[in-house]
C-alpha cells in the first residue's frame, strides 16, 4: 500500500514544482519580450522623428532623450540632425562636437560637424574638420562640402573637380548640380551654368530655385524666351518676372516691359511685384 501513496506524493510534488516554476519562466520571457519591444518601438520612433516629424519637435524629443542617456551616440546624432533640420546650426555644431568626441564616432560624424559649421557660417573651421577626414572616406556629402568650400575660396578648378566627383557618388545629384550651376553663374560662365541647371531639373522637375536659376543664366545670355520645362501657371508668371528684370538690367528695357506685362497677364491672381516694377519703369520713362 505504500507504493501507490508514494507515487501520488511524487506526482503531486512534481505538479506543485511545475506550477511554481512555470509562472517564473513565463515572467522572464515576458520581461525579455517587453524589453525587445521597447527597443524596437524606440528605434521606430527615432526614425520617424528624423524623417517625417516636425523638426523642432524632433529636436525637443532627442534633447530629452539625450538628457537621460548623454553617452548614447545614436541619440546625440539624432539631436544634431534635428537641429540642422530646424535651421538651428549654431546649436547643432555643439552637438556634433560632442558626437565626434564619443567612442564609436565615425568619419561621417565629422562630415556632419563640417556641414553644421558651414550652415553656421564658420567656413574656416569646417575646412579644418574636413581635413581631418581621411581621403579614403569618399562620400557624396564629403565631396559636396569640399566643393562648396573651394567655391567660397574661388578655387574654381578644385571646386569643379569636387562637384564632378560628388555627382558620380549619388543617384540623385539634383541639388549638387544646382550648386555647381550657381557656382558657374557667379563666374559669369552662363552657358555652363545653363547646362548644369538643365541637368539638375532632369532629376528634380519641381525645384523652383533651379528653374529660376536657369532663367537667370539664359537671361544673362539675352535668351528672353522661357525654357521648355515643367512649370505651373504661377511659376510661369514668376519666371517671366525674373526674365524681365534680367532684360532691364542689361538695358533691354522694351523687352523687359513686355515680359513684365506678360507676367502680370499670366499670373492667376494680382502679381504685386511685377505690377510695381512695371509702374516704376513707366514712371521713369515718362519722367525721363
Amino acid at each position: 500500500m505504500r507504493h501507490p501513496i508514494l507515487l501520488v506524493l511524487c506526482v503531486s510534488s512534481a505538479i506543485a514544482l511545475s506550477a511554481c516554476q512555470k509562472p517564473k519562466d513565463e515572467g522572464e520571457d515576458v520581461e525579455r519580450a517587453m524589453a525587445d519591444l521597447n527597443v524596437i518601438d524606440e528605434s521606430n520612433l527615432n526614425d520617424i522623428m528624423l524623417t517625417v516629424g516636425d523638426a523642432d519637435e524632433a529636436a525637443a524629443y532627442f534633447r530629452g532623450a539625450v538628457q537621460k542617456n548623454p553617452d548614447r551616440i545614436d541619440l546625440q546624432r539624432g539631436l544634431g540632425q534635428s537641429l540642422v533640420r530646424a535651421k538651428r546650426p549654431a546649436e547643432a555644431v555643439g552637438v556634433w562636437k560632442k558626437v565626434v568626441s564619443l567612442p564609436g564616432a565615425t568619419n561621417e560624424d565629422r562630415v556632419s560637424l563640417a556641414d553644421a559649421l558651414i550652415r553656421a557660417g564658420d567656413w574656416d573651421q569646417a575646412e579644418v574638420e574636413l581635413n581631418k577626414v581621411p581621403p579614403t572616406h569618399e562620400t557624396f556629402r564629403r565631396y559636396r562640402l569640399e566643393a562648396m568650400i573651394a567655391d567660397s575660396k574661388e578655387q574654381w578648378k578644385k571646386a569643379d573637380s569636387f562637384y564632378e566627383t560628388a555627382v558620380g557618388l549619388t543617384t540623385n545629384p539634383a541639388t549638387v548640380l544646382n550648386n555647381w550651376g550657381y557656382s558657374k553663374l557667379t563666374r559669369a560662365d552662363y552657358e555652363g551654368a545653363e547646362d548644369l541647371f538643365t541637368q539638375s531639373l532632369s532629376y528634380d522637375t519641381k525645384r523652383f530655385t533651379t528653374k529660376n536659376n536657369l532663367v537667370l543664366a539664359r537671361g544673362a545670355q539675352r535668351k528672353y524666351d522661357l525654357p521648355i520645362i515643367s512649370m505651373t501657371q504661377i511659376e510661369r508668371a514668376q519666371l517671366l518676372h525674373t526674365l524681365a528684370l534680367s532684360a532691364i538690367k542689361q538695358g533691354d528695357v522694351t523687352i523687359g516691359k513686355g515680359l513684365l506685362q506678360e507676367a502680370i497677364d499670366t499670373h492667376p491672381q494680382h502679381f504685386e511685384a511685377a505690377t510695381r516694377a512695371l509702374e516704376a519703369l513707366e514712371s521713369n520713362v515718362s519722367n525721363g
